[in-house]
């Protein structure tokens, strides 16, 4: 079990955004302007309306963000399984109910990602806040190793609702306001986590609550979660199906006016425009699907691109693992007596700030990435590798916090330049595709290595021993990106002289007069 929240709420490609302020009667007319604005942006610069329009918009959805990220009991779901309350077994919650959520996560993460661009969001994030009351109400009522698996596969379905979140902040605002709101939103589901984990921590420490009567309160949190999302408005357009359709009906309704031109000219052209009528309604597949697939295989073939790919795949799945177990890793090293004694809200709480911080200070760094891209990954990598064998191996409990609060930052320092590195150079619509297809290929990963180490259907390791092949996962990582590196600089340096060289050639061949080149019926420009 893990802090489910505030592990997948850091890696997601766009920040998460809350819900837009339900102006009774204006709402959709909100959204028709900022849909405008975003496809027709300098149609929109002599509207003095626009700005309150779209802030409005965006200050409710960091509101529902904020409000969606307040769980105090989740930092406390090991513990309470653990505990009298609920009386399972280490084992039960290792290799039985904590798997599920992986399974679960893979299984919906596609389907959740189509729906949500089909849906336009709104319907996805309702689904999502009463998922999350459905888990609330089987921790708080369920009693069988079956309601507590169900309760995972329900966190999986979370997990894989939150694109809907991420994504909805782009349907509202022009463009050019994409990466100040963004920042808004990240910040208010920071503050959300930081302020669940904080209130849980003083629920349990000063308030000496039971982990029942937090999951209630957690319940109550949820609930209204869900009459936000609610009050959400729709959105016009989307990123592909519905952007498709519109563009879809222009082209009918264009082929509809030149039909009847062409009808009243020549009757025997109407068959002849019926098949392209056919034809164009089929087109929007080739040119969302079929087209941007093309086109990946042009991005893989960029190293830099294919780097941090591979970077967001294999590091964020070690990553992952870790949330996921850290808490049973905890309970192991420090079995609390008393619910006063667990301290895991407050660990979580300066996780997320360092996080925080480290992800700040990341859009500050500025370095020549081409080169030493390899190296800084590989040195990170080695570091967490260390943190890993230590968290496996100590018996200190508070040796056990601090590693985990650094292996945290680390990642969460990496996170947006490899964002930035990805999204920087390619369409919102690819850039939306091929971050889809790292997290698939992601936790289709985390499946295996759970299916292998962590289920009673495989090797059923206990946590210590999963940590130990966590470090191991890192450490065969460093080996390969420092190779990478020692490669890509050794190259680098080798090839400097030539550089030099070409710089260092007499000006006077630049005035040389070029040969004339052949033109296509083979005679040449000259002639």
């Amino acid at each position: 079990m893990v802090s489910h929240s505030t592990a997948e709420q850091e890696t997601e490609m766009y920040p998460k955004v809350p819900a837009a302020e339900a102006i009774e009667g204006n709402v959709d007319g909100d959204f028709e302007m900022a849909v405008c604005a975003s496809e027709e942006p300098s149609a929109s610069k002599g509207l003095p309306e626009e700005p309150r329009k779209w802030m409005s918009a965006v200050i409710f959805l960091c509101f529902y963000g904020f409000m969606a990220s307040i769980k105090p009991g989740e930092p406390f779901i090991t513990p309470y399984l653990l505990s009298t309350e609920k009386n399972f077994t280490r084992q039960q919650v290792t290799n039985e109910i904590t798997p599920v959520l992986t399974y679960s996560y893979m299984a919906v993460l596609v389907p959740a990602f189509l729906l949500t661009d089909f849906l336009r969001y709104k319907p996805v994030l309702i689904i999502q806040g009463m998922s999350q009351v459905v888990i609330w109400l089987l921790l708080l009522l369920g009693t069988s190793l079956l309601e507590m698996q169900f309760m995972e596969f329900f966190y999986g379905v979370t997990m894989a609702c939150r694109v809907a979140y991420s994504s909805y902040i782009f349907s509202l605002v022009n463009p050019s306001l994409y990466q100040r709101v963004a920042s808004y939103s990240r910040t208010s589901v920071l503050l959300g986590v930081f302020t669940s984990s904080v209130l849980g921590q003083l629920f349990i420490s000063v308030g000496e609550i039971r982990y029942k009567t937090l999951s209630a309160v957690s319940l109550g949190f949820v609930s209204f979660g869900v009459l936000l999302s609610l009050c959400l408005p729709w959105p016009k357009r989307s990123l592909f199906f519905n952007q498709a359709r519109k563009q879809e009906h222009r082209e009918v309704a264009s082929q509809v006016a030149t039909k009847a031109e062409l009808d009243t000219i020549n009757p025997k052209d109407a068959d002849l425009t019926k098949a392209v009528s056919k034809c164009a309604a089929s087109r929007w597949k080739d040119s969302i699907f079929v087209q941007m697939l093309m086109e990946l295989r042009t991005v893989v073939k960029r190293p830099n691109m294919r780097l941090w790919s591979l970077w967001w795949i294999f590091n964020s799945t070690g990553y992952y693992l870790v949330l996921f177990y850290i808490h049973i890793l905890w309970s192991k090293v420090h079995p609390a007596t008393e619910n006063k004694n667990v301290y895991n809200g407050a660990v979580e709480a300066a996780s997320t700030l360092l996080s925080a911080l480290t992800s700040f200070i990341a859009g500050f760094v500025k370095i020549r990435w081409n080169i030493w891209s390899e190296l800084v990954i590989g040195v990170i990598t080695a570091v967490q590798a260390g943190l890993l064998l230590l968290m496996g191996t100590t018996d200190n409990i508070w040796i056990c916090y601090v590693a985990y609060v650094i292996f945290r930052s680390f990642y969460q320092f990496l996170v947006p330049i490899a964002t930035f590195q990805i999204a920087s150079s390619l369409t919102k619509e690819l850039c939306a595709l091929v971050f889809g297809i790292n997290t698939f290929i992601g936790t289709i990963l985390k499946s295996i290595i759970n299916l292998i180490f962590s289920d009673k259907r495989g090797l059923a390791l206990d946590v210590h021993s999963q940590f130990l092949v966590y470090f191991i996962y890192f450490a065969l990582l460093t080996v390969i990106y420092l190779a990478s590196a020692a490669f890509v600089i050794c190259r680098h340096f080798r090839n400097q002289p030539k550089r030099q060289e070409i710089k260092q050639q007499p000006r006077e061949l630049s005035n040389t007069v070029p040969e004339a080149e052949p033109l296509s019926n083979g005679k040449n420009a000259k002639t």
